[in-house]
């Protein structure tokens, strides 16, 4: 699992509050795609499985350290949801925390980690819950979310809460210029595209996403000035909701170039496309877009069994139609 320089400082704080006997029991960790959470984490079970740490440092040689190498310990516990499923359902959350009430296997600390909270179901989040409130003897857990403020509030307020925080951009950038051999300009821009997160932008710039979002720009002028349907093969992806992610921050960046905001572009690559879009809207125009774009967005994500291909169809229709009147003018 790769390791990135900005979980240093968080890694250091968290081994220093178990070392000091001052650490909460279960860790919420709000965190972007691409920052990494799963690496700190691992690192943390690391050293708490560790049966001779070196200070920050697991041993890397004792049993409980070769039993996590191998994947295989026993104490260690990943909680998500089964494949091809979007929820975790009570059965597996009681089937775990029942075995933390035992002795842990190799006599030392036991350790459960949810990747993503989001899946708990109701039902499973109150089970959890209960173990929260009177937790077992050394045990940890670690969940993980990307919107903490859509879990339940009591399950919130029984965590202590770390929002890893992306690094600064010059130092994102200097790691990214070792990583990918993109110009400055695209790695910038896929930087502000993954919110600031070094390891979403790098994998956003390999060749299959970043060509798709390339598609998406160079398409955009000609649907504009000719054909508006020009932009369904470019947007109709497995992966649309972010295709519209895309479009939607090129809409914000004619915003900001209509009010001379221009350093502050997130497809700072692209100026042409944003410009193009500020000759085709108004202001006012660009803000409405956004705002249907956004609940175009919101269907793809959360509607069950929606027809894309129809769903993208009606919103490109709607937008031509919004358009026709700032053409006019």
């Amino acid at each position: 699992m790769n390791w990135y320089p900005w979980l240093n400082q968080p890694y250091r704080q968290i081994i220093a509050q178990h070392q000091g006997s001052r650490a909460h029991h279960a860790l919420l960790i709000q965190a972007l795609p691409g920052m990494g959470d799963d690496a700190l984490i691992w690192g943390v079970s690391r050293w708490l499985m560790c049966q001779q740490p070196e200070g920050l440092k697991s041993c890397g040689h004792c049993h409980g350290c070769q039993l996590m190498q191998a994947n295989t310990h026993p104490d260690w516990y990943r909680l998500e949801a089964e494949k091809g499923k979007s929820t975790l359902g009570i059965d597996a959350v009681r089937q775990v925390t029942e075995k933390l009430y035992h002795f842990a296997q190799q006599g030392g600390a036991k350790v459960v980690w949810l990747p993503d909270a989001a899946q708990l179901s109701e039902a499973a989040a109150n089970a959890l819950l209960k173990t929260l409130e009177e937790p077992p003897a050394n045990s940890w857990f670690f969940l993980t979310s990307r919107e903490p403020s859509r879990l339940l509030a009591t399950l919130r307020s029984r965590c202590m809460t770390l929002h890893l925080s992306p690094p600064e951009e010059k130092q994102s950038q200097q790691w990214l210029a070792k990583q990918s051999s993109l110009d400055e300009a695209a790695r910038l821009a896929a930087l502000r595209l993954s919110g600031g997160a070094p390891g979403a932008a790098l994998a956003l710039l390999e060749t299959v996403p970043w060509q798709a979002r390339q598609a998406l720009c160079a398409a955009i002028p000609g649907a504009l000035q000719q054909d508006i349907m020009q932009l369904l093969p470019v947007l109709n992806g497995e992966d649309a909701a972010v295709r519209i992610g895309w479009l939607l921050t090129l809409l914000v960046d004619a915003m900001k170039w209509h009010q001379g905001a221009t350093q502050w572009l997130t497809n700072c690559d692209r100026t042409d496309v944003v410009t193009v879009l500020t000759q085709h809207l108004s202001v006012s125009a660009l803000s409405e877009s956004a705002h249907r774009w956004m609940q175009c967005r919101e269907r793809l994500l959360h509607v069950q069994a929606v027809n894309r291909e129809l769903l993208i169809t009606d919103q490109l229709l709607a937008w031509e139609q919004l358009m026709k009147p700032a053409m006019i003018g």
